[in-house]
């Protein structure tokens, strides 16, 4: 048995319904896309295989069927700070994040993971990223993670938790390891930096300090145009919101 949770219950009709909801309703802009072909080529990424050996190229087929045009100023990076992302971002109605796209929606939340020699899932456990780095969920959201990146343009969004513990850009990271490298530097005009703390949480961090001033420094190093915000009204409001 692994230390992770196993596969969430319901997987194929959760994704499949998730895949229509969103070329019908949430963002029919897409165009048609096959919703039982994207979840048949999810499952070939991983069934039938080690767990622990499912790389990020295994999803490349899943990726090209479910991909679409990221509409330009409206991409979201973050890092620590997910579920705030959510809200902020309003499905794709203010930005679109890596989870409003239909290849990041098909599979948000939700866990998974086959096991060899057998075409089932595997709904007792799953390896946690401690146990293996090349399991399931973590390779899918790198193909993801890099996809999007390679994608996006305009003016760039960064949303990163001033509270974080470890400071609020993780190196490594998905955004340091995978999102950054894969930018597209003469699509993007500018990458705005977006610094926010929780409510009554720590400030541990801030633009031009510790791991955000690291973050300047590599953006400026790659050549981009770089602006930086503590605690940005918008989503200041948000939270207390909430």
């Amino acid at each position: 048995k692994w230390k992770g949770e196993g596969t969430t219950p319901n997987l194929e009709s959760i994704v499949i319904g998730r895949c229509y909801d969103y070329i019908r309703i949430l963002n029919p802009a897409v165009g048609e896309k096959n919703c039982s072909e994207i979840w048949e080529a999810f499952k070939n990424a991983f069934v039938n295989k080690d767990p622990c050996s499912i790389l990020p190229k295994d999803y490349e087929l899943f990726i090209n069927l479910s991909l679409h045009t990221i509409p330009p100023n409206k991409s979201l990076f973050w890092e620590n700070n997910q579920l705030l992302v959510n809200s902020f971002a309003a499905r794709g109605r203010r930005y679109m994040s890596v989870g409003d796209t239909l290849f990041g929606f098909f599979a948000d939340f939700l866990n998974w993971c086959g096991q060899p020699n057998s075409t089932g899932l595997d709904y007792e456990s799953c390896p946690t990223t401690e146990e293996c780095e090349n399991n399931a969920v973590e390779s899918f959201w790198r193909m993801a993670s890099s996809t999007y990146a390679q994608h996006s343009s305009g003016e760039i969004h960064v949303l990163l938790n001033g509270s974080a513990v470890g400071g609020a850009y993780p190196e490594p990271g998905f955004f340091a390891d995978y999102e950054i490298p894969n930018l597209q530097k003469d699509k993007i005009s500018q990458i705005v930096i977006w610094v926010v703390d929780d409510i009554k949480g720590p400030d541990i961090d801030s633009c031009g300090t510790h791991t955000v001033e690291r973050l300047e420094n590599r953006l400026k190093a790659l050549g981009y145009d770089i602006t930086c915000t503590d605690n940005y009204k918008s989503v200041m409001f948000l939270l207390c919101l909430d």
